[in-house]
């Protein structure tokens, strides 16, 4: 069976495990501390298969804190430390 290129560009909708983490830029090892950190989403299965979805990661790197920023999680989570609502 010949496969016919697909006229129609556009990035996979679920990365395994590596390619997500290539997408947001970081190690597997690293993307594994920032997933059990909730800093990343978990992954979805499909029957025996892992999965990330492309657009979770996309919201996900988009809360990241930019450099010299806190991110509002973790602001939130001072606050809640020092009493503060």
């Amino acid at each position: 069976m010949t496969i016919r290129p697909d006229p129609l560009a556009y990035p996979p909708r679920g990365l395994p495990h590596d390619e997500a983490a290539r997408y947001v830029g970081v190690s597997p090892t690293k993307f594994d501390k920032l997933v059990s950190e909730r800093r990343m989403p978990k992954p979805r299965q499909i029957d025996g298969r892992t999965i990330w979805d492309r657009v979770e990661l996309d919201i996900a790197f988009s809360e990241l804190p930019k450099k010299g920023e806190v991110s509002r999680i973790d602001e939130l989570l001072e606050k809640s430390r020092n009493g503060a609502a």
